[in-house]
């Protein structure tokens, strides 16, 4: 089965096959979240999987969040652990089909779920998505780019070369806080459209 069509996902997650799902936000982006001030600024998690970062933004009083995923398994299990009369925008979509605005993109690590030959288009898509100023926020993977996957992986060098010209490089170093599994194999990254 192609690991990139809305089929590939949707058995993964019928068949509880989410190795990456850790149960709850990670601490990089919770230590993120946590830090930011402005609650009303347009949030888009996109690939959010089982989406424990939008859980966390909607109990910390966020207003303006969106979800994204390809398959619809993930978000109905996001909205089954969300108060009914919640406010989250929940967008069963490809990730290169939304045209909307956003004023910050968490990632964590979708960017290494998606087939190596879109990163380009990926880093040309969240640039779109962006108002002016809008940053770019969260994990990629550090570890040598495979075929097998996903997750696939990459390098600080492979992201500078892919984003800089389109984003201003705030901060891209190994993650301090990542959860033991992932030690050493995670960047923290902040991102800001030029």
């Amino acid at each position: 089965m192609n690991r990139f069509t809305k089929e590939y996902w949707d058995k993964k997650y019928n068949e509880n096959k989410t190795g990456w799902d850790i149960g709850e936000i990670s601490t990089p982006m919770k230590n993120y979240i946590d830090q930011i001030k402005d609650k009303n600024q347009h949030i888009l998690i996109p690939g959010a999987g089982n989406g424990y970062e939008i859980e966390y933004l909607f109990n910390n009083g966020f207003k303006n969040i969106s979800v994204l995923d390809i398959s619809k398994q993930p978000l109905d299990n996001l909205k089954k652990r969300l108060p009914k009369e919640h406010h989250v925008n929940c967008i069963q979509s490809n990730f290169f089909d939304v045209d909307l605005k956003f004023d910050l993109i968490l990632e964590q690590t979708f960017f290494c779920a998606l087939n190596p030959k879109d990163r380009r288009n990926y880093v040309d898509k969240m640039y779109n998505l962006l108002n002016t100023k809008g940053k770019l926020v969260g994990l990629l993977f550090d570890f040598d780019l495979t075929n097998e996957g996903p997750p696939f992986g990459g390098s600080i060098i492979e992201y500078i070369q892919l984003f800089y010209a389109k984003f201003t490089i705030k901060v891209l170093e190994k993650c301090y806080n990542s959860i033991k599994p992932r030690h050493g194999r995670e960047l923290f990254f902040i991102f800001e459209k030029n």
